[in-house]
């Protein structure tokens, strides 16, 4: 999904070189999901139960 990509590189640029060591392993953690799964996380449709996963979808979202 291109949509996906797009959110997903303005993340990378924009906050992951400033991020903490915990972030990015959380990042590195949503990108091995399937694209599917990471849209029902940044959608609302589900729930990241590991909270440094879910900290990464909120920034996620201010990002975009």
């Amino acid at each position: 999904m291109r949509e996906l990509d797009l959110l997903l590189l303005r993340y990378l640029e924009r906050d992951y070189p400033a991020a903490p060591a915990a972030e990015r392993q959380a990042f590195a953690a949503l990108l091995s999901c399937q694209d599917p799964e990471i849209l029902d996380l940044l959608t609302g449709r589900a729930r990241a139960d590991d909270a440094a996963l879910a900290h990464v979808v909120e920034r996620l979202l201010i990002a975009g």
